[in-house]
């Protein structure tokens, strides 16, 4: 059988004849509630309010629900995740060798709260299997939200684009030339320069005034200072995302499949089944929405491999339930063992986050974060002005809270004096501020770290995640130096006419203490030391990596170790975060590999 052979390339992402227009996209102020305010925050988003206009989707005709899949396929090359990683890597190899790509999501396109920045909360706070972000809460007791569609994390966040260190290139030994040549060529399709009004101006100034030094102006470049980054959302306020990078592709050479959802990947030990010879990847199980199971081989040549692209959480896990990974925690699964792997899991990383609120009586423009100051203290200071909120999510964080303390096994501090007290704080704030603006910090790196292990057999299920946020003491020192130059901000001559005089920096501080901004327990300390607010009002900035890193679990070309025929190409290869934002660079990464992957396979024949 060809290539590909069995592949059934005859239907598009949308019904022609449906006289409905793929995007609905309003216009208008984007409102949102207080606790979805949160939720975002939690999840380490901020919103890009603008006008927005209706977009034409990329007419697809390789993109299909897996329901449309044959039984059986054959492909050069098998990638599952069609996420920041997986999309560039699938357009890129397509242009020399067929590919199936394998998306446990639906698509962004034709989907408004995606799509329409004015309905992107309601994309975050929506619960249920087929929502495109998946919500759960790590074992530290912070919400997280993982992406489930087409396009990955570029198709639920905040926009930020920016590139990684030089420092950063080096260590991952990244040719140079070759990183440039693949930040370019995602920048065709999805880069922008962000507006710059008053509020983003007043902290930019303001961090110049006390220090953050440069002024580097606007740049993607991640260098010591104060620096304006790029965006993802373009001049009329639409959301790009990795899935437009599929344009590149050959339309004759690629399959996507939606609501794929991969079990496992098949592993072979040679000819004649020999004990001795090392695993070889040579296929994948994924089943369909409706239910049925479906296969995908590899082609007969030796350079063909499957590729993990499902993100720092979903390829460690598929990795287990494929049966590498540590032997001991397999077993009590019923997983049957091909390669005892202790470190997959292990070093699972997210930069912590914190914040202050700051209400102002002046009118400002709704933005997100554009603005970055670089500290060479180690963290990375940013802002969102403009939010709308309401106190409607109280009840929900009780439960929450109360559910996660039972699954954990903690005595609940929750006592109805906090509760009501929490209610009319947030009712206080509904009534008296105008919108919502936060200045945050975020630790660089960061030097702690936790693990991931599996909850089921079940590649539904989100397994354990713990980061250990703050573990090592340096990240802490970096938080609390953070926060001191967010207080110097507010302090500054920039940012003066911002500031509400009748609310001081400890009645700030006192706020976010007494807001339900995680599902930590509160110390009494926490609104006098920095060091105790840090660690109580910890939240995700959705920077998640680690579990297959590079030395440990895949080698430097993303192969993993011990097997054949596989390799990780995503963030949770990563050993830290590259800069303020790293989905740049895990775009950057999709296609840097995709070139040298088909550099390779094909170095034989020009010689």
């Amino acid at each position: 059988m060809k290539a590909g052979e069995a592949r059934t390339i005859t239907t598009t992402v949308e019904d022609p004849n449906q006289q409905r227009p793929r995007l609905v996209l309003g216009e208008g102020r984007y409102i949102m509630g207080f606790r979805k305010f949160i939720g975002v925050v939690l999840a380490g988003i901020f919103l890009f309010h603008t006008l927005c206009h209706s977009e034409k989707a990329p007419n697809y005709s390789f993109v299909q629900e897996a329901t449309l899949a044959p039984r059986i396929l054959y492909y050069d090359y098998i990638i599952i995740g069609g996420g920041t990683s997986g999309c560039p890597l699938a357009a890129t190899l397509s242009r020399n060798a067929s590919v199936l790509l394998l998306e446990r999501g639906g698509t962004p396109y034709g989907n408004p709260n995606i799509t329409n920045i004015g309905h992107y909360v309601a994309t975050l706070s929506e619960r249920g299997p087929d929502s495109p972000a998946e919500q759960f809460v790590s074992d530290d007791g912070v919400y997280n939200t993982r992406a489930r569609v087409l396009g990955g994390g570029s198709a639920i966040n905040a926009g930020f684009y920016t590139h990684a260190s030089r420092s950063f290139i080096k260590e991952a030994h990244w040719k140079e030339s070759l990183v440039n040549e693949s930040y370019a060529w995602a920048e065709k399709k999805l880069a922008f320069r962000p507006p710059v009004l008053q509020w983003q101006s007043a902290v930019r100034e303001g961090l110049i005034e006390v220090g953050v030094l440069p002024d580097n102006g606007f740049t993607y470049d991640h260098i010591y200072g104060t620096k304006i980054g790029g965006t993802i959302f373009d001049s009329n306020g639409h959301r790009h995302t990795a899935a437009d990078l599929l344009e590149y592709a050959d339309p004759s050479n690629i399959q996507v499949y939606l609501h794929a959802t991969a079990h496992k990947i098949l592993f072979t030990r040679g000819p004649g089944g020999r004990r001795w010879a090392r695993p070889r990847a040579y296929g994948v199980i994924f089943v369909d929405e409706s239910g049925l199971v479906h296969k995908a081989y590899l082609t007969g040549n030796p350079k063909n491999e499957i590729i993990l692209a499902a993100g720092a959480i979903g390829s460690p896990q598929l990795l287990m339930l494929s049966g590498i990974g540590p032997a001991y925690h397999l077993v009590t699964h019923g997983i049957k063992v091909v390669l005892d792997q202790a470190m997959v899991g292990q070093g699972m990383a997210d930069n912590p986050m914190n914040l202050l609120f700051i209400p102002t009586a002046l009118p400002v423009e709704v933005s997100l974060i554009q603005v970055v100051g670089i500290t060479r203290l180690g963290s990375y200071i940013e802002t969102a002005s403009g939010l709308s909120f309401s106190s409607s999510w109280a009840t929900r964080y009780v439960t929450d809270y109360e559910l996660f303390l039972n699954q954990t096994e903690q005595p609940s501090t929750m006592t109805p004096e906090a509760i009501a007290d929490a209610i009319q704080t947030v009712n206080s704030l509904v009534n008296a501020t105008p919108g919502a603006n936060i200045i945050l910090e975020k630790v660089i790196g960061p030097l702690s770290s936790g693990y991931l292990k599996l909850r089921s057999s079940n590649p539904r299920d989100t397994p354990y995640v713990r980061f250990n946020y703050f573990k090592e003491p340096e990240d802490l020192k970096r938080c609390v130096d953070g926060m001191k130059t967010i207080i110097n901000v507010l302090n500054s001559r920039a940012f003066s006419k911002f500031r509400n005089q009748g609310m001081s920096v400890q009645s700030l501080i006192d706020l976010i203490v007494n807001l339900p901004v995680n599902l930590r327990p509160r110390h009494f300390s926490s609104a006098m030391s920095l060091e105790q607010f840090c660690i109580d009002t910890v939240m995700t900035i959705w920077h998640y990596h680690g579990g297959c890193q590079v030395g440990k679990v895949v080698d430097h070309d993303y192969r993993v170790l011990g097997v054949d025929g596989l390799r990780v190409i995503d963030g949770s290869t990563f050993l830290r975060s590259p800069g303020t934002n790293p989905q740049a660079t895990v775009m950057m990464l999709g296609r840097y590999m995709g070139r040298r992957i088909l550099a390779k396979r094909f170095q034989t024949r020009r010689h």
